[in-house]
């Protein structure tokens, strides 16, 4: 799981994922990550997992703004909530979701990732 951590440090850092974070939840949640030498990342974490990623790498509380929530619902000192009680309301796997995450997967072919489609509608 310490490539969970090296894949979020490392789209933190490029800045990637700014403006996107509800295309980085679509991508953590429902595809598989490789990283550049062909080893899996993630093949979809759980809302709970991401939630306490996001959490150890201390991501941008501000970024729950860019999902369209009130930040003043979700609880601001216990962080793994307030991720988990965002990814809740973010509908992460929408159409408008799936779109975010394919434009976020673009990029992140720049950083040597490898993201699996998302899932379609049928």
């Amino acid at each position: 799981m310490d490539r969970v951590r090296e894949f979020l440090e490392h789209v933190k850092q490029s800045g990637h994922a700014n403006g996107k974070f509800l295309g980085l939840l679509n991508v953590l949640i429902g595809r598989t990550i490789l990283g550049a030498d062909g080893v899996a990342v993630s093949s979809g974490l759980t809302w709970r997992e991401t939630a306490r990623w996001l959490k150890k790498v201390r991501w941008k509380k501000e970024a729950a703004r860019e999902l369209g929530i009130d930040l003043a619902i979700l609880p601001p000192r216990d962080r793994v909530r307030y991720w988990y009680l965002a990814i809740a309301q973010a509908q992460v796997d929408s159409p408008q979701a799936v779109r975010a995450g394919d434009e976020l997967a673009k990029r992140l072919v720049k950083l040597g990732y490898k993201i699996g489609a998302g899932p379609r509608a049928v």
